[in-house]
């Protein structure tokens, strides 16, 4: 790309912008130019408004630090900045609703890791390897919203990266019933052992409306378009726990199966091993050389060895078995700040980017 996008980071401050702007330090596509966040941090230098809150294990890149934070409600003189945006506001449901359409209406394409806008007919929620095509649904936004250039794409939540592409690389052999257990690392709240003690030698059996996400975000993935909406997918049925565990980075499920038409084991390994999806067709700068793999240790994948393949941004699988009751068990394990979340958002603005649904103003 000759002359990189201006990208401006919503919610700039907090961890999932903290990983936005860790993530897009030398990016080859792409520039932060511009950070925004609440009126109590507007005016500072971005250092100053993070202050000792900086959450990411590797420092605060230096080409930020100067950077004086906008007002995010400010939504005009924001957007006059930027070519497109990434939101990770922390606002109620309906206020991020309000504020990502009053950004697209600026002509300015939102790429969001918020949940207010994932069952919005005609908002794309994509895994950029699973559903890219679901980014012909743009056009039908557009229209509803009056504008040539503006719209809002989002990526789905992070307890589902674990599990979701594993399913996806089988569907040949319809998946029809799944049970999974998830269990979730503390940053997915937001937080680090530091600011949530509670956390550590615990286990909280209980995170807010996390199962009905992981029950139902999959079936719009697997969704179609028809008449301007995206209809989701009538199965396979799937029936969630969600476990908040003393992990700092790192979501992984636990996935009993049956399918339409058993697979054999190594039928299983051989498509998640050889999954290509369109980031790796097109070379998409984030996009992880394999998406899913499959180790073969008994007690892999490990949060502390593992959560880090492909840079966060691959998918790590173990334990495949048959089971006495489902056809099949086997653990997944994907990192919830990286894939999950901010880089999960990067490489569907890299998506649509390749696509010409986001370029320069």
């Amino acid at each position: 790309m000759a002359e990189k996008l201006k990208v401006g980071i919503l919610g700039g401050t907090g961890m999932v912008g903290q990983r936005f702007i860790s993530l897009l330090e030398n990016h080859p596509w792409y520039e932060v130019t511009t950070i925004a966040a609440s009126p109590r941090s507007a005016g500072k230098r971005y250092e100053d408004a993070v202050g000792d809150r900086w959450k990411m294990q590797t420092p605060m890149p230096e080409a930020v630090k100067d950077i004086i934070v906008m007002n995010v409600n400010e939504v005009e003189a924001v957007a006059e900045k930027v070519d497109f945006v990434f939101s990770a506001v922390d606002m109620s449901k309906d206020e991020i609703k309000a504020i990502e359409e009053a950004y697209a209406k600026t002509e300015t394409p939102v790429v969001s890791n918020n949940s207010a806008h994932r069952w919005t007919p005609d908002v794309p929620m994509i895994i950029p390897e699973i559903n890219p095509e679901h980014a012909e649904i743009i056009p039908f936004q557009k229209k509803r919203l009056g504008t040539t250039r503006g719209f809002i794409a989002v990526k789905p939540n992070c307890s589902i990266q674990s599990y979701t592409p594993a399913l996806h690389a089988l569907k040949e052999f319809g998946p029809k019933l799944v049970v999974a257990t998830t269990y979730q690392a503390i940053s997915g709240a937001g937080k680090t052992f530091k600011d949530w003690p509670e956390m550590v030698e615990n286990i909280i059996p209980f995170i807010s409306g996390e199962e009905e996400k992981s029950e139902q975000e999959p079936l719009k993935i697997w969704g179609h378009i028809e008449n301007g909406q995206i209809v989701k997918a009538d199965g396979p049925v799937i029936t969630c726990q969600c476990i908040r565990v003393p992990v700092l980075n790192g979501h992984t499920a636990a996935v009993f199966v049956n399918f339409e038409k058993k697979p054999t084991k190594e039928e299983i390994i051989a498509c998640w091993e050889n999954y290509v999806g369109e980031p790796q067709k097109l070379g998409l700068p984030s996009a992880p050389k394999q998406f899913i793999r499959y180790m073969t240790e008994d007690n892999r994948p490990q949060v502390k060895a593992d959560v880090e393949f492909e840079r966060g941004m691959g998918i790590s699988m173990g334990r495949l078995r048959e089971d006495s009751v489902f056809d099949y068990k086997f653990v997944g394990l994907s990192h919830n700040t990286v894939r999950g979340a901010a880089g999960g958002a990067i490489l569907c603005a890299e998506l649509l980017t390749a696509k010409g649904y986001i370029s320069k103003k």
